[in-house]
């Protein structure tokens, strides 16, 4: 079936352009802000995956009532399904729930091959189960890009506006720009105040070291009304306090120009003359449809995007390569003990970034996320001892208290890539093949060393014996599929997100990133979107 969106007139009489997105996440919602702010149509398709009913009743309710007045039983059933061993957590579900995964095999068929990468149908992709960290790239982030941050500054800032954000005025400033005033900031937690003032006595020699810290940016409501340091963050805010791309979408709901189609699993997109035709299927009926738009944005997720491409183009047998930035776990073990962090009210968020600049590691900075105790920690702990956890028992409370947690990133430049490719069949297939990197553990190794170095300085050792290296795309920072470049070759884009011989189909998630940086990628890839939703708006 055929369906034709709506035209609408403008005050003058002229019609107004729809532009179709494709996706939900932040990418989408950003992008289609832009659009609806500079007078544009917009026609929103979405596979538009929610949280089944149960789990939604059990998050309205735990939202009306206070932390204290949860029982075990809501917590418990709140936090299931989610374990921690010694390499980390599985799989992060969210309020209990896998639906930020569900229902991929039998729309998007992938193999997988050594890679931890999935993609998303649920309504917010990914922003419903993310870590919430927000940090622009740098100057050095950036080098060698068609665009640069000064292209970025004034989305950036309509980003942090949309979102909201957890932060502080630092030494962090100096290199990554807030970009909007804060409105209020997360407090730390007792293990992040020890290491935060240890870092602080001792900024001076860090920074010529080329150690570079502050408090986390965290896109999270803080202050009145927000935050109430319930720990449940790592399974899911009850309060809706962490941002989720569905809230940006239900403010665009409210907009008359904005239409939003669910149960739409896109599979083909195509020109013809001033039109682009998106092609697919219902998710829920099967039934095909196609709809017509004077422009079309891609912000499916770097996975499903691909597909599309590919598909479009009949391009079978010839792999495109994603980029990742390489993920890594360690602990960092305080000198000075925190008291008893199992009693504590805190957010279980990021606390602290660390940023190194070294050329001795990498000619690229390095992203560490430190975060201090959850219960997960404490899981991960207790499995490591396996048999012997119960006589450990002891001494697995004395870690706790002085365990912090690093999560670490390296740049695209040193890590491994994902190799994707469309195989024909009935249906088609798409393969993810992981392409390791022999540079990612000698990089993490100089990083570690770094930090044992320095460890007098921040109070704490890194426990390089418990280094856990993810396998590829497990960080979820990936892209760089369809690299935007000065000069774009067939499968790489303009800085407008255009593959060659397309003009009016535009990629706008993080499919068309030159690198991916180590530092956090959301809000650059929202601020791209937004630029690229701005430019288009005023493109005929």
């Amino acid at each position: 079936m055929i369906l034709q969106p709506m035209a609408r007139m403008t005050d003058t009489g002229e019609k107004k352009l729809t532009h179709g997105v494709i996706g939900s996440g932040p990418a989408g919602v950003a992008c289609a802000h832009a659009l609806l702010q500079r007078g544009v149509k917009v026609l929103m398709l979405d596979a538009g995956i929610v949280l089944e009913s149960d789990r939604r009743a059990l998050v309205t309710t735990m939202s009306s009532q206070k932390p204290a007045d949860w029982s075990a039983a809501q917590i418990k059933n709140f936090k299931a399904g989610m374990t921690a061993g010694a390499k980390g957590i599985p799989l992060k579900l969210a309020y209990g729930s896998d639906y930020p995964y569900r229902e991929t095999d039998a729309y998007l068929p992938v193999d997988y091959a050594g890679v931890a990468l999935r993609p998303s149908f649920a309504q917010g992709g990914f922003s419903s189960v993310w870590g919430a960290a927000m940090m622009p790239y740098s100057e050095k982030d950036m080098a060698g890009w068609p665009i640069g941050p000064r292209d970025l500054a004034e989305h950036y800032s309509a980003v942090a506006k949309l979102t909201g954000f957890s932060g502080v005025h630092d030494d962090l400033e100096n290199i990554f720009p807030l970009h909007n005033e804060p409105a209020a900031a997360l407090a730390l937690s007792a293990q992040a105040k020890i290491l935060h003032a240890r870092l602080t006595q001792n900024r001076e020699p860090l920074r010529a070291a080329g150690i570079h810290f502050g408090q986390a940016r965290t896109a999270v409501r803080a202050g009145e009304n927000g935050c109430v340091y319930c720990g449940l963050c790592m399974y899911g805010c009850p309060y809706g306090h962490i941002y989720n791309s569905d809230q940006t979408l239900r403010a665009l709901r409210e907009n008359p120009d904005f239409t939003y189609r669910g149960d739409c699993v896109v599979t083909h997109v195509r020109e013809d003359g001033e039109k682009v035709f998106v092609a697919g299927h219902d998710r829920v009926s099967r039934a095909p449809f196609e709809i017509s738009a004077d422009r079309v944005h891609l912000a499916a997720g770097v996975v499903s995007t691909a597909g599309i491409v590919l598909r479009s183009r009949s391009l079978y047998d010839r792999p495109v390569h994603l980029k990742d930035s390489q993920y890594y776990l360690f602990p960092l073990l305080l000198k000075r003990c925190a008291g008893d962090v199992r009693r504590e009210a805190l957010h279980t968020l990021s606390q602290l970034f660390v940023e190194i600049f070294d050329d001795q590691i990498t000619l690229r900075p390095v992203h560490l996320q430190i975060y201090s105790y959850n219960d997960l920690v404490g899981q991960a702990v207790r499995q490591s001892f396996g048999p012997l956890a119960k006589v450990l028992e002891p001494f697995a409370r004395v870690l706790e208290d002085r365990l912090l947690i690093v999560q670490g990133y390296l740049h695209s430049d040193h890590s491994s890539q994902i190799a994707v490719t469309l195989k024909k069949g009935e249906p088609d297939r798409l393969q993810l093949q992981a392409k390791l990197n022999p540079e990612v553990h000698p990089a993490i190794r100089r990083v570690l060393r770094k930090l044992m170095r320095h460890r007098g300085q921040f109070g704490a050792w890194p426990l390089a014996p418990m280094l856990q290296v993810s396998e590829p795309g497990r960080g979820f920072h990936n892209g760089s599929s369809f690299p935007m470049r000065e000069n774009p070759d067939e499968l790489e884009t303009d800085t407008l997100g255009r593959l060659r011989g397309w003009q009016r189909i535009h990629l706008v998630d993080a499919s068309v990133l030159p690198d991916i940086p180590a530092t956090q990628i959301t809000f650059s890839v929202m601020a791209n979107a937004h630029r690229i939703g701005t430019a288009t708006a005023m493109l005929k």
